[in-house]
């Protein structure tokens, strides 16, 4: 490589990223409690200081260094722990919408898990008009529309699933916002079967089934998750490249993975950026939709996250945009809402490159 080639390719990874900040954007696979930023951490770690959550920024970037995924669910659970009140939960909700217009993020399925703030003593019904409260205020200020899926914390067992379905469909306290179901924690010692009867009462309430599965486990929670669950997406799917049958029949039913490159890393769930799968879901034709997951526990945003996928997909900029679309496809909007979005995405690119 000659040394006048150096600054062209700093020159044009600078230019790809200022595309990708501009980018109206879609995301699907992000935690509500894993998006609160430092400087919102900071402010419930100050405001409840018998939590071992440090308040310091410094501190906190140190705290938020994992050594596997079992001591990233220890640290994301004291987080958990700092959501005490209503007002805790519409500043976290309000805020996590901030961060997102930030990024141009138009729209968002942000997944709750309203049993760790129920059992925690915060009234349902608080937490329901918290989060709604929030959510409307943040789209008329901020134009981000955001969606719910309420998710079971698999460690809690089926107690929690329990407690998560009847909140998901019970018409009395289900938010307006809420479109679908999932479930989260740890896979390992937490079997995806077990869940289907409270899956199938969230379809047939008609909320949609987004599980996360294959992250920390093999390909098999993935077909479980598919056969047993109902899933139309798949929270992370690692170790579905594992499976050269479950890739083609992902790729055949179009069902989308989320796909959170930088969380599998910080989790240890991949090793490295360059042993990432997501270049053989992308040549086995899967429906990739890029996320970030608990962007700032692991020093992360969207825009980011778009850039390590255009770096390991070799993508320029109509490569990213066609990514972005990706998502909006994989989406839980309505068709009109999808077309609006796809479209802006379009005018955006077009605009970008004809300039």
């Amino acid at each position: 490589m000659s040394t006048s080639s150096v600054p062209a390719t700093g020159s044009a990874d600078r230019d790809l990223r200022a595309f990708i900040a501009g980018l109206p954007k879609a995301e699907l696979h992000v935690h509500h409690v894993g998006s609160a930023s430092p400087r919102i951490v900071s402010e419930l770690a100050a405001r409840h200081r018998d939590s071992k959550v440090p308040s310091d920024p410094e501190a906190l970037a140190e705290y938020f260094t994992f050594t596997d995924f079992a001591h990233f669910i220890e640290v994301y659970l004291s987080v958990v722990d700092l959501i005490r009140t209503p007002e805790d939960v519409r500043l976290l909700t309000y805020e996590v919408a901030r961060d997102l217009a930030r990024q141009q993020v138009r729209y968002a399925e942000l997944t709750l898990t309203p049993f760790s703030s129920t059992r925690r003593g915060i009234d349902e019904r608080a937490f329901m008009e918290a989060i709604e409260d929030a959510r409307k205020s943040a789209e008329a200020e901020f134009g981000t529309v955001l969606r719910w899926c309420f998710d079971i914390p698999g460690e809690a067992g089926l107690q929690s699933a329990e407690e998560t379905v009847r909140l998901a469909t019970d018409d009395r306290i289900r938010p307006e916002g809420l479109v679908s179901f999932g479930l989260g924690g740890p896979e390992i010692g937490v079997p995806r079967p077990q869940f289907k009867p409270f899956f199938d009462r969230a379809i047939a309430a008609g909320l949609r089934s987004v599980p996360h599965s294959g992250e920390t486990t093999g390909p098999q929670s993935v077909w479980d998750a598919l056969n047993e669950l109902g899933a139309e997406r798949i929270g992370h799917g690692t170790s579905s490249a594992q499976d050269p049958a479950l890739l083609a029949h992902l790729a055949e039913r179009r069902i989308p993975l989320e796909v959170c490159p930088t969380s599998n890393i910080a989790t240890r769930a991949v090793r490295t950026l360059d042993e990432h799968p997501l270049r053989q879901f992308q040549q086995a034709g899967v429906l990739i939709t890029i996320n970030s997951d608990d962007p700032p526990m692991f020093g992360t945003d969207l825009n980011n996250e778009y850039a390590v996928a255009a770096r390991l997909l070799d993508l320029d900029e109509r490569g990213v945009a066609d990514l972005a679309k990706n998502a909006v496809e994989a989406s839980f909007l309505d068709a009109a809402g999808k077309a609006r979005l796809a479209a802006e995405i379009d005018t955006y690119t077009t605009g970008r490159l004809a300039g």
